[in-house]
């Protein structure tokens, strides 16, 4: 056959597949009918082939380049990211991740954990008859002199001053989020750091719950708006991390590798979840926390934080319809 009669024969097939390129660069505004799918594959293999024949006998030099961009075209078409999608998003947060939380044993025990730890601490610094040294032995005494320093002052600050902290203590938060959670892969890590972060945190709320510390008053002021879901958004990001960990360990007849990726699948939700609590701890610790509000108001933002939390494990967690959407998935 001719070079001629093969390009005039190929050339409609070229551009009908331009233009269903050029159609799934905008499938954003219409997406693509399972039809043009079809055509699309079927129209993508025979370019394919075109640009084998082309190299081979040789073909035009400008139409071997047509189809090499055309096949190119075509094959980042069919292998592109999917869209963000603001539905699928939302559904993942209000059914997929309540269900995975409140049915995965990982978050469950790093739960204990951190609650557990968090909590006898925090008793034994506010009781120093128990333990004498123990919050200068964990914290030292160069830490409690700034801690009493800190908030031994009036709270309030300039808007510019809660701009800058709440994008300080989004990556902040961020950062001891992330840290939790890279680490619980190796698992012993990342117990420990989630152990030991429970553990100043609870002597710290204990130090200055006693009534002769310095700064007291203001230091609630301060951490209690925020703290349901910071410290929540904690908890998942180490119960997301030791899933993982326990995947690559306990593989179920799968490659650790396999393991590994179903498992990532399955705690995106979970993720999720915790960078939204993780934002919205900074938003309130950026500007409401340090504020000149009354403490009252600040206390019912904690309240209703951790209603919410409650609800959204508890009721979301398991609730017919979230049920239905967990084994779907």
């Amino acid at each position: 056959m001719k070079v001629a009669e093969f390009l005039e024969i190929r050339s409609s097939q070229w551009r009908q597949l331009e233009h269903l390129c050029t159609q799934m660069n905008r499938s954003w505004r219409k997406p693509l009918q399972a039809e043009q799918v079809s055509e699309f594959a079927a129209l993508y293999r025979a370019a394919c082939a075109d640009l084998a024949l082309a190299d081979a006998y040789q073909l035009p030099p400008e139409t071997t380049q047509y189809l090499h961009q055309l096949v190119g075209r075509a094959h980042n078409q069919l292998h592109r990211s999917k869209r963000f999608e603001l539905s699928r998003w939302g559904r993942s947060l209000m059914y997929e991740a309540p269900r995975t939380i409140y049915g995965d044993r990982c978050v469950q025990c790093c739960f204990l954990l951190f609650w557990g730890v968090f909590l006898a601490s925090m008793f034994i610094a506010a009781s120093p008859h128990i333990w004498p040294n123990f919050t200068t032995d964990l914290l030292g005494e160069e830490a409690i002199d700034n801690l009493e320093a800190m908030y031994d002052h009036e709270l309030g600050r300039t808007v510019d001053e809660d701009m800058q902290m709440a994008g300080f203590y989004i990556l902040n938060n961020t950062g001891i989020g992330l840290q939790c959670f890279a680490l619980m892969l190796l698992i012993v890590p990342g117990m420990y750091v989630t152990v030991y972060n429970a553990a100043v945190l609870g002597t710290v709320f204990g130090y200055m719950a006693r009534p002769e510390t310095p700064g007291r008053e203001h230091f609630f002021e301060f951490v209690t708006a925020h703290g349901p879901f910071e410290l929540t958004a904690i908890v998942l990001a180490a119960g997301a991390g030791l899933r993982l960990g326990m995947s690559w360990i306990d593989t179920g007849g799968k490659t650790r590798l396999e393991s590994l990726q179903e498992a990532g699948r399955k705690v995106l939700p979970v993720v999720g979840a915790m960078m939204v609590l993780f934002f919205l701890a900074a938003l309130i610790e950026g500007f409401l926390s340090p504020s000149v509000a009354p403490y009252p108001v600040k206390a019912s933002v904690a309240i209703l934080s951790t209603i919410l939390l409650i609800m959204y494990f508890f009721v979301l967690g398991n609730s017919p319809q979230a049920l239905r959407s967990f084994r779907e998935t």
